[in-house]
Protein backbone atom coordinates (compact mmCIF):
# COMPACT_ATOMS: atom_id res chain seq x y z
CA UNK A 1 0.00 0.00 0.00
CA UNK A 2 2.51 2.24 0.57
CA UNK A 3 4.20 1.62 -2.79
CA UNK A 4 0.61 2.58 -4.15
CA UNK A 5 0.94 6.09 -2.27
CA UNK A 6 4.06 7.03 -3.59
CA UNK A 7 3.23 6.20 -6.81
CA UNK A 8 0.20 7.82 -6.47
CA UNK A 9 1.95 11.05 -5.26
CA UNK A 10 4.84 11.58 -7.60
CA UNK A 11 1.67 11.39 -10.58
CA UNK A 12 -0.19 14.58 -8.59
CA UNK A 13 3.16 16.27 -8.12
CA UNK A 14 4.06 15.77 -11.93
CA UNK A 15 0.32 16.85 -13.01
CA UNK A 16 1.31 20.13 -10.80
CA UNK A 17 3.98 20.80 -12.77
CA UNK A 18 2.29 20.35 -16.05
CA UNK A 19 -0.24 22.66 -15.06
CA UNK A 20 2.14 25.25 -13.63
CA UNK A 21 4.57 24.84 -16.64
CA UNK A 22 1.56 25.79 -18.81
CA UNK A 23 -0.04 28.50 -16.68
CA UNK A 24 3.17 31.01 -16.99
CA UNK A 25 3.78 32.20 -20.95
CA UNK A 26 7.52 31.96 -22.05
CA UNK A 27 8.50 35.18 -23.32
CA UNK A 28 10.47 35.43 -26.83
CA UNK A 29 13.81 36.37 -27.10
CA UNK A 30 14.60 40.12 -27.93
CA UNK A 31 16.23 40.78 -31.06
CA UNK A 32 19.77 41.56 -30.99
CA UNK A 33 19.92 45.28 -30.96
CA UNK A 34 22.20 45.17 -34.50
CA UNK A 35 19.19 42.84 -36.10
CA UNK A 36 16.72 45.93 -35.21
CA UNK A 37 16.73 48.39 -38.03
CA UNK A 38 14.71 51.64 -37.87
CA UNK A 39 12.31 52.09 -40.22
CA UNK A 40 11.27 55.75 -41.71
CA UNK A 41 8.38 56.99 -43.83
CA UNK A 42 9.41 58.07 -47.77
CA UNK A 43 7.66 59.82 -50.44
CA UNK A 44 8.85 58.73 -54.06
CA UNK A 45 7.61 60.38 -56.78
CA UNK A 46 8.09 58.78 -60.35
CA UNK A 47 7.55 60.18 -63.34
CA UNK A 48 7.29 58.99 -66.67
CA UNK A 49 7.52 61.31 -69.37
CA UNK A 50 7.26 60.73 -73.36
CA UNK A 51 8.85 63.21 -75.77
CA UNK A 52 8.37 62.81 -79.88
CA UNK A 53 11.68 64.78 -80.99
CA UNK A 54 11.67 67.90 -78.48
CA UNK A 55 7.79 68.10 -78.06
CA UNK A 56 6.74 66.47 -74.43
CA UNK A 57 3.61 64.49 -75.33
CA UNK A 58 2.62 63.04 -71.93
CA UNK A 59 4.42 63.63 -68.38
CA UNK A 60 2.84 60.75 -65.42
CA UNK A 61 4.06 61.30 -62.11
CA UNK A 62 2.99 58.44 -59.90
CA UNK A 63 3.64 58.96 -56.21
CA UNK A 64 4.43 56.13 -53.55
CA UNK A 65 4.44 55.93 -49.74
CA UNK A 66 7.29 53.38 -48.83
CA UNK A 67 8.87 52.28 -45.31
CA UNK A 68 12.39 51.95 -45.61
CA UNK A 69 14.12 48.77 -44.74
CA UNK A 70 10.11 47.53 -44.78
CA UNK A 71 8.08 45.38 -47.01
CA UNK A 72 7.43 46.34 -51.18
CA UNK A 73 5.46 49.11 -52.08
CA UNK A 74 3.51 48.40 -55.31
CA UNK A 75 1.01 49.98 -57.65
CA UNK A 76 -1.36 48.82 -59.86
CA UNK A 77 -3.08 51.05 -62.92
CA UNK A 78 -4.34 50.08 -66.18
CA UNK A 79 -7.21 48.89 -68.26
CA UNK A 80 -7.89 45.65 -70.13
CA UNK A 81 -8.36 46.03 -73.43
CA UNK A 82 -10.59 43.33 -75.57
CA UNK A 83 -9.01 41.90 -78.81
CA UNK A 84 -11.42 40.39 -81.10
CA UNK A 85 -10.71 37.35 -83.12
CA UNK A 86 -12.94 36.35 -86.16
CA UNK A 87 -13.16 32.34 -87.10
CA UNK A 88 -14.86 31.84 -90.21
CA UNK A 89 -17.20 28.88 -90.51
CA UNK A 90 -19.01 27.16 -92.57
CA UNK A 91 -22.41 28.85 -91.48
CA UNK A 92 -20.93 32.49 -90.65
CA UNK A 93 -18.05 34.13 -88.49
CA UNK A 94 -18.57 33.56 -85.46
CA UNK A 95 -16.11 36.11 -83.03
CA UNK A 96 -14.57 35.90 -79.31
CA UNK A 97 -12.54 37.96 -77.49
CA UNK A 98 -9.97 38.33 -75.35
CA UNK A 99 -8.42 40.78 -73.35
CA UNK A 100 -4.71 42.03 -72.92
CA UNK A 101 -3.64 44.34 -69.85
CA UNK A 102 -2.59 47.52 -70.44
CA UNK A 103 -1.33 50.09 -68.19
CA UNK A 104 1.16 50.73 -65.72
CA UNK A 105 3.28 49.16 -62.89
CA UNK A 106 5.39 49.91 -60.24
CA UNK A 107 7.00 48.26 -57.43
CA UNK A 108 9.42 50.12 -54.68
CA UNK A 109 11.59 49.20 -52.01
CA UNK A 110 13.92 51.57 -49.74
CA UNK A 111 16.59 50.37 -47.57
CA UNK A 112 18.67 52.68 -45.45
CA UNK A 113 21.70 53.53 -46.70
CA UNK A 114 25.20 55.45 -45.11
CA UNK A 115 25.21 58.96 -45.18
CA UNK A 116 21.54 59.47 -44.64
CA UNK A 117 21.18 57.95 -48.10
CA UNK A 118 18.32 55.71 -49.01
CA UNK A 119 18.42 52.80 -51.66
CA UNK A 120 15.19 52.10 -53.64
CA UNK A 121 15.02 49.02 -56.01
CA UNK A 122 12.08 49.82 -58.48
CA UNK A 123 11.16 47.96 -60.89
CA UNK A 124 8.70 49.19 -63.20
CA UNK A 125 6.43 47.94 -66.67
CA UNK A 126 4.35 50.56 -68.68
CA UNK A 127 2.53 48.97 -71.59
CA UNK A 128 0.70 51.07 -74.18
CA UNK A 129 -1.76 50.52 -77.29
CA UNK A 130 -1.34 52.69 -80.65
CA UNK A 131 -4.48 52.62 -82.58
CA UNK A 132 -3.76 55.22 -85.41
CA UNK A 133 -0.48 55.24 -87.01
CA UNK A 134 1.45 58.59 -87.47
CA UNK A 135 2.26 60.16 -90.79
CA UNK A 136 5.53 60.90 -91.73
CA UNK A 137 6.90 58.43 -89.21
CA UNK A 138 8.23 55.30 -88.61
CA UNK A 139 5.18 53.62 -86.88
CA UNK A 140 3.61 54.02 -90.41
CA UNK A 141 5.72 51.85 -91.73
CA UNK A 142 5.50 49.23 -88.43
CA UNK A 143 1.70 49.19 -88.35
CA UNK A 144 -0.64 47.51 -90.04
CA UNK A 145 -3.97 49.58 -91.33
CA UNK A 146 -6.80 49.14 -88.69
CA UNK A 147 -4.39 46.97 -86.43
CA UNK A 148 -3.30 48.03 -82.91
CA UNK A 149 0.46 47.95 -81.99
CA UNK A 150 0.97 47.16 -78.67
CA UNK A 151 4.08 48.79 -77.05
CA UNK A 152 6.42 48.09 -73.70
CA UNK A 153 8.62 49.54 -71.55
CA UNK A 154 10.08 47.55 -68.34
CA UNK A 155 12.82 48.60 -66.53
CA UNK A 156 14.43 47.06 -62.97
CA UNK A 157 16.91 49.60 -61.30
CA UNK A 158 18.66 50.61 -58.36
CA UNK A 159 19.24 54.26 -56.93
CA UNK A 160 20.54 55.67 -54.17
CA UNK A 161 18.78 59.47 -53.30
CA UNK A 162 18.87 61.12 -50.33
CA UNK A 163 16.28 63.83 -49.17
CA UNK A 164 15.01 66.27 -51.59
CA UNK A 165 16.96 64.62 -53.94
CA UNK A 166 15.82 63.96 -58.09
CA UNK A 167 17.75 61.86 -60.50
CA UNK A 168 16.97 60.43 -64.04
CA UNK A 169 17.24 57.07 -64.21
CA UNK A 170 16.88 56.02 -67.81
CA UNK A 171 16.53 58.07 -71.31
CA UNK A 172 15.41 55.56 -73.98
CA UNK A 173 14.51 55.61 -77.82
CA UNK A 174 11.54 53.24 -79.14
CA UNK A 175 13.16 51.89 -81.86
CA UNK A 176 9.62 51.88 -84.36
CA UNK A 177 8.22 55.42 -83.16
CA UNK A 178 10.83 57.25 -81.95
CA UNK A 179 9.33 58.21 -79.17
CA UNK A 180 12.07 58.62 -75.92
CA UNK A 181 11.09 58.10 -72.41
CA UNK A 182 12.39 59.55 -69.44
CA UNK A 183 12.06 58.34 -65.81
CA UNK A 184 12.71 60.47 -62.91
CA UNK A 185 12.67 59.89 -59.28
CA UNK A 186 12.24 61.87 -56.44
CA UNK A 187 12.46 61.26 -52.83
CA UNK A 188 11.80 62.99 -49.85
CA UNK A 189 11.55 61.76 -46.25
CA UNK A 190 8.07 62.22 -44.44
CA UNK A 191 8.76 64.16 -41.03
Amino acid sequence: MTKRWILAAAFVAAAFTVIDAQEKPVPAPAPAPSQVRAQTGLRVQIVLARYQGEKKISNLPYVLGVVSNGTKTSLRVGTQLPIATTIITKESPVSSYSYRDLGTNIDCQAQDAAGGAYNLAITISDSSVQLESQEGSATKKATVSDVPAFRAFNATFSMLLRDGQTMQYASATDSVSGEVVKIDVTLNVLK
